[in-house]
């Protein structure tokens, strides 16, 4: 194969792109999505191009969730978008707790309120204790309850050194990755019924390893472990503790993390030889959240194009 346009710069000696669009590593693929990068984390889905495809328009509901309460973390957009919307399609009502990303938040909130579900808009910051009562507080006194809790919120920074990483940085990512986390199940937890459902969103980052991403990959690694512990602490109760973990997914914080030659090859090195789109994800926490379910806690799921197998 001709390598002239191969960039140890650009393609961290892993990958390349021609000028048709075809990349290289070992064997050719497409290329899906165009250089692209945002300076705001976690990102903006309406600046991504393309737009990820959230919603599967041929999909049968059976009312899986009739009038569960659902709240989800970084609802607005990415994972969590495709999430809120298959959940309204089964019957669920929604809180959606978002950072800044109103654009995002008000379209997610539009969308799933035409398929039937009502839906609790919240802004804060999840590393801020008293945000995680706010929600709880706020949930019950619209909703009265709550059923299912999707810790799905997260930043993540591409840094090419450990020591790169700043204080200020690994404060940040552990605090939103995992204090986030902590805080709102504890709040949450006093109202959480038997049958209940929590699901983590961990990465597939922490069984693989990812040298630019350190301490995001520390803080997966930490829900993993508190998954775990949670799910046999709170066995005995019949709450489930579950978590997700995903592959490369076209989320807003791919182009919010990585710079913009990094973004055409991402999901190449899976089997399928692509990211997956958030659609693609969202059935394994309908499962998850459902009582198709009943009999499985303390599990970690991976889905991730055959990249990873767990």
């Amino acid at each position: 194969m001709n390598q002239d346009f191969f960039n140890p710069v650009n393609d961290y000696r892993l990958k390349a792109i021609n000028q048709d669009g075809i990349g290289w590593k070992c064997t050719d693929f497409q290329v899906t999505f165009p250089p692209q990068h945002q300076n705001v984390q976690p990102g903006m889905e309406y600046l991504m191009m393309p737009k990820p495809v959230f919603d599967n328009p041929n999909y049968k509901a059976s009312g899986k969730l009739l009038g569960k309460v659902v709240i989800i973390t970084g609802g607005d957009s990415g994972i969590g978008r495709a999430v809120a919307v298959l959940f309204a399609k089964e019957g669920a009502n929604l809180v959606i707790a978002y950072f800044n990303e109103d654009q995002d938040a008000n379209y997610t909130k539009q969308y799933v309120e035409r398929l039937g579900a009502k839906c609790l808009l919240l802004k804060g910051d999840i590393k801020d204790r008293s945000f995680s009562k706010q929600i709880i507080k706020e949930t019950l006194n619209t909703f009265g309850k709550i059923d299912i809790l999707i810790n799905n919120a997260g930043v993540q920074f591409q840094q090419k050194e450990l020591t790169h990483i700043t204080d200020e940085q690994f404060d940040y990512t552990i605090k939103t990755n995992v204090y986030g986390m902590f805080y709102l199940t504890k709040e949450a937890l006093p109202y959480l019924q038997s049958g209940a459902s929590i699901i983590n969103v961990t990465s597939i980052t922490t069984f693989k390893g990812e040298p630019e991403l350190i301490d995001y990959v520390t803080s997966k690694g930490a829900i993993v472990g508190f998954t775990r512990s949670l799910a046999t602490n709170l066995a005995s109760k019949n709450i489930r503790v579950n978590a997700v973990s995903p592959g490369v997914f076209w989320t807003p914080l791919q182009p919010a993390c990585w710079e913009a030659s990094k973004i055409p090859t991402l999901g190449s090195d899976s089997p399928m030889k692509r990211a997956g789109e958030t659609v693609e994800i969202a059935p394994i926490f309908l499962y998850l959240a459902s009582d198709d379910s009943t009999y499985t806690t303390g599990q970690v799921f991976h889905i991730n194009g055959g990249e990873y197998k767990g």
